[in-house]
């Protein structure tokens, strides 16, 4: 063989792998959207921005700490497995935490320590890898206008949708009321 071809062979297969892996990640991301237990968050969004992937709502979450164990060393960042379930009303409530992933747990995501309360009992506060909700940059802004007014109304229930599968977490949705965030806005548009 030529240098020639060897180079455009070589050249064609790093052009695959560099298409195959991005293909790869929303493949996986598309399949927990899929087959995943959806789960439903509640929140209490602000409108961020980030100048290298745009506009978002950063979520937070009620469900966000968890007693632990007084003898076991919990580290701020560290990796941590939440065992979930659903209170009576169908919201996302952790069942429990643990340092290794369980075993035979369908219901389990992958989160971090975000900080520890060493108060009576301790508490975990809990970073979810699923804080935010990219939208067109056009409605971002009207998406957090829309929910700071409908959050003047206590009935209002605001939460996000969240597809798990094998520890791993995927944000599909924030609702206010059965209602999509982005189904809200674009009725607003339309007025």
């Amino acid at each position: 063989m030529t240098s020639k071809r060897i180079l455009l062979i070589a050249f064609l297969l790093v052009a695959l792998v560099q298409l195959a892996i991005p293909v790869k990640m929303i493949w996986d991301r598309e399949e927990i959207l899929d087959t995943g237990t959806l789960y439903k968050f509640r929140t209490a969004p602000v409108d961020p921005n980030d100048p290298f992937r745009g506009k978002y709502i950063a979520l937070t979450f009620r469900e966000n700490t968890v007693e632990v164990n007084d003898g076991e060393e919990w580290i701020d960042g560290e990796p941590i497995y939440l065992t979930l379930t659903t209170d009576s009303n169908g919201f996302a409530k952790i069942d429990f935490v643990s340092k290794e992933m369980p075993s035979g747990q369908p219901n389990v995501i992958r989160a971090k320590v975000r900080y520890v309360m060493d108060e009576k009992p301790r508490k975990v506060v809990i970073d979810y890898p699923f804080d935010r909700f990219y939208m067109e940059e056009s409605k971002a802004l009207e998406a957090e206008i829309l929910y700071r007014q409908l959050q003047a109304d206590t009935n209002r229930v605001t939460y996000a949708l969240v597809s798990i599968k094998n520890g791993e977490a995927v944000l599909s949705d924030v609702q206010i009321d059965g209602t999509s965030i982005i189904e809200r806005v674009n009725k607003q548009k339309e007025k």
